[in-house]
């Protein structure tokens, strides 16, 4: 027997028969749309922020106004609170900020009215200025001590091929020899200089100048290394040997490690006829507690 209902036809075939699987599988209903395929389908809608912002930064609570936040339209802030992006907020409904609050009162007041940090300050002002990516703030703070001499510093320390890594070979090696001796502080030998070629009593005369004039077979007859565990140098600026000594003792100080030094003499290689190296050798003493 054939029952025929509409235009469907049911046959009492195996053939054309279709099995119930095949028929839940044409009649069923589309999946849940997953979080993803939603979210794509229903765009969040901008986040909306008062005229009057509270803020949690770190624990510590701020109130300014939200054009205050947008004063410069490039920097993380203004981006933060342009709508685009979804702010937490605590318990209170402030608006929560995951960073250390210490010195946002100055980035604020920057913002607010161009003004900047005490120079103690500066420093740390800077770093919060260079996460926040607020650029005219930069450009003030760089302009002003202690920034403006830390760039007249390193204009200096570019000259110094393996500057740090000169300091990082100091604090190795000087951990390496109090851990070996179990002992408080180490010590090691640290050449500096600043002329190439070899200064003695023959050539006074003639130092005139940075460089000596001598021929290239004649320089590599001068050429050697130190008895020393570090050397620094040379190079060619007004800033001399003591200069240097400043900065690698304020780098090293910066790092933590308490270092005193003294100049405990020349090296007394001989190189040829009455020269000698007479570079000054350096006892740097590290101590670590």
């Amino acid at each position: 027997m054939v029952v025929v209902t509409g235009q469907n036809k049911v046959s009492g075939d195996p053939d054309d028969a279709m099995s119930s699987s095949d028929a839940e599988d044409d009649f069923q209903e589309p999946a849940t749309p997953t979080a993803t395929q939603a979210g794509q389908a229903l765009p969040l809608l901008p986040q909306q922020f008062p005229e009057v912002v509270p803020l949690n930064v770190g624990g510590m609570y701020f109130t300014t106004r939200l054009s205050t936040l947008r004063r410069y339209e490039d920097t993380m802030l203004a981006s933060m609170f342009s709508g685009r992006h979804y702010i937490p907020t605590d318990a209170e409904g402030r608006y929560f900020i995951d960073r250390d609050g210490t010195y946002f009162g100055d980035i604020l007041n920057f913002l607010r009215s161009g003004d900047l940090p005490p120079r103690e300050r500066v420093r740390s002002v800077y770093k919060e200025a260079q996460y926040y990516s607020i650029g005219p703030l930069l450009d003030n703070l760089e302009d002003i001590q202690p920034l403006k001499g830390e760039k007249v510093r390193q204009a200096f320390l570019g000259l110094m091929p393996y500057y740090k890594d000169h300091l990082e070979r100091i604090i190795e090696i000087a951990k390496l020899r109090a851990m070996q001796r179990k002992a408080r502080f180490a010590k090691l030998k640290v050449c500096v200089f600043k002329e190439e070629m070899p200064i003695t009593p023959y050539e006074c005369p003639h130092f005139n100048s940075l460089r000596f004039e001598r021929s290239e077979g004649e320089t590599k007859l001068f050429e050697h290394h130190c008895e020393v565990d570090v050397s620094f140098g040379p190079w060619e600026a007004v800033a001399d040997v003591y200069d240097l000594l400043h900065c690698i003792v304020t780098d090293l100080s910066d790092r933590g490690v308490a270092v005193d030094h003294q100049c405990i003499g020349v090296c007394d290689k001989h190189l040829i006829n009455h020269y000698y190296c007479k570079r000054p050798i350096y006892e740097f003493k590290i101590t670590w507690w």
